[in-house]
């Protein structure tokens, strides 16, 4: 039987970093099922996760830790079960602006997830233009969507939302 373990890796973006890491998952005898890395000004953040057999993941769980060491990272692991890939057949980009509020994120990230759509990426911006005007919010997200949602309905009641917020924005379905 498999096991799983994530592993999140945070710290200075070195060359050939990735590559070390990697070599040590594979040395242990595990397979990265699925990763995500970012470069955050000079810093580096990888997240994956890791299967392999009970000696595998135990090998790994030591090796990792050693790794980040000598490369001055810091690292964090969870061990965890059933992974499933992500949905990447059915995403949108997801585009809004306006007027910003606290709870903004709150109450989009609310209504997503009563449609069972899962946010894979944000980035959001507050510009404040002059001291005597309201900060101004833009946002962009890439979002995974259950292959039986009703999309009329979904943007329908999304830019309802979005109303009710003093916002404006737009779904845009990549396929």
């Amino acid at each position: 039987m498999n096991h799983q373990l994530i592993i999140t890796i945070l710290g200075a973006n070195k060359v050939a970093m990735l590559s070390t890491l990697t070599d040590v998952v594979s040395a242990a005898g595990c397979n990265i099922l699925d990763s995500r890395q970012a470069v955050y000004g000079q810093d580096f953040s990888l997240t994956m996760i890791v299967e392999g057999a009970q000696s595998a993941i135990v090998r790994v769980e030591l090796a990792i830790p050693v790794a980040c060491q000598q490369l001055d990272l810091l690292s964090m692991m969870k061990r965890t079960k059933r992974h499933s890939k992500q949905n990447l057949e059915h995403l949108a980009d997801v585009e809004f602006s306006g007027v910003d509020a606290v709870g903004v994120i709150k109450e989009v990230t609310q209504f997503f997830s009563t449609f069972c759509v899962t946010v894979s990426a944000l980035r959001l911006k507050t510009i404040q233009t002059a001291a005597d005007e309201n900060a101004q919010v833009k946002c962009k997200m890439v979002v995974s969507m259950p292959h039986d949602i009703d999309l009329i309905d979904f943007e329908s009641q999304f830019h309802t939302l979005l109303e009710g917020l003093h916002l404006h924005g737009a779904i845009k379905q990549n396929h």
